[in-house]
């Protein structure tokens, strides 16, 4: 099983307008709902390549209800999300169907108490043991400490299972002090973490800090990969256009997948460089077309060198 963590569920809503432009009013043609955050992004995806998935995190009031029962549908992810009183937040994507650009409004979510966030330490400790791999995905809610990845990545250590991280700002910055397996972040956060932006000069800087490997998001120029068995660079075949929103979470999905099956770091990457393009190019912010993806697999372009572990 693999264990996702999304400190910060939402409800994504999506709305698909004609033409976006300020200070009017809009008819939305067409309205989408399905829960969301980074964490369970990635475990929706996971669950369509065939792994078993947990989703956990906080959930509350009747928005976390709506986020439950459409997780629920999900074929292959299980329930373990740790009631909160706060109500989940909501993310609204703004989708103009004349450009293809997307506005994104997110939330800030609710706020976690100290005897919360002690409940889910708890039950995060517990799911532990049935897993192969963990996840630690996105922002924090209010109340949380900022530390918090990085306590929960060294549990994870002490067990011996394999972590990735994908964050950003204070949080990742600490998160890669506890030595996670791998990071993923995007040129800005990566540039935010390490003061540069060459991108391979911040990778290389990154994993020095402590990450085992660190896998950049670069948009439509791909992912950069520095780990200790090489560097690589892979990239799609053409640029996609489309809703970027959960490209990287794909991405994230991708490694995951990879690691758990013990892929090549090659293979690896096609496969989250493919996953994240046949994001951007589906309909619905945070879906792929599994046909698409197929297709796309065989044409994403690796570079790179191998070199001693």
């Amino acid at each position: 099983m693999i264990l996702t963590v999304t400190l910060n569920t939402a409800l994504d809503i999506t709305y698909r307008i004609r033409s976006l432009r300020p200070h009017t009013t809009h008819r939305v043609s067409e309205v989408t709902e399905r829960p969301g955050g980074k964490g369970v992004n990635v475990a929706r995806v996971l669950a369509a390549l065939g792994h078993e998935v947990t989703v956990t995190g906080f959930t509350g009031g009747a928005t976390g209800r709506v986020v439950r029962e459409k997780l629920a549908s999900v074929p292959g992810v299980v329930d373990a999300l740790v009631p909160v009183a706060g109500a989940t937040r909501r993310t609204i994507a703004v989708v103009d169907d004349r450009t293809g650009d997307t506005t994104q409004l997110n939330e800030p979510g609710p706020t976690v108490t100290s005897a919360e966030w002690s409940a889910f330490q708890e039950a995060y400790a517990g799911l532990l043991p049935s897993a192969s791999a963990v996840a630690l995905c996105g922002s924090l809610p209010p109340g949380v400490p900022v530390g918090a990845y990085a306590g929960l990545i060294r549990t994870a250590r002490s067990s011996g299972i394999p972590v990735l991280l994908d964050t950003s700002g204070e949080p990742l910055r600490r998160g890669v002090a506890a030595r996670p397996d791998i990071i993923k972040p995007n040129a800005d956060e990566l540039a935010e973490l390490t003061g540069s932006h060459d991108p391979l000069r911040a990778t290389q800087d990154a994993r020095r800090r402590g990450a085992g490997a660190v896998v950049a998001s670069l948009g439509p120029d791909g992912l950069l990969a520095v780990t200790r068995f090489g560097r690589w660079h892979a990239t799609p075949p053409a640029p996609v256009r489309g809703n970027p929103a959960g490209a990287g979470d794909s991405a994230v999905a991708g490694l995951l997948s990879g690691l758990i099956e013990q892929l090549p770091w090659p293979d690896r990457l096609a496969r989250a460089t493919a996953l994240a393009a046949a994001t951007v190019a589906a309909p619905v912010a945070g879906e792929f077309d599994p046909s698409h993806y197929q297709e796309l697999l065989g044409r994403v372009a690796v570079t790179g060198e191998a070199s001693a572990a």
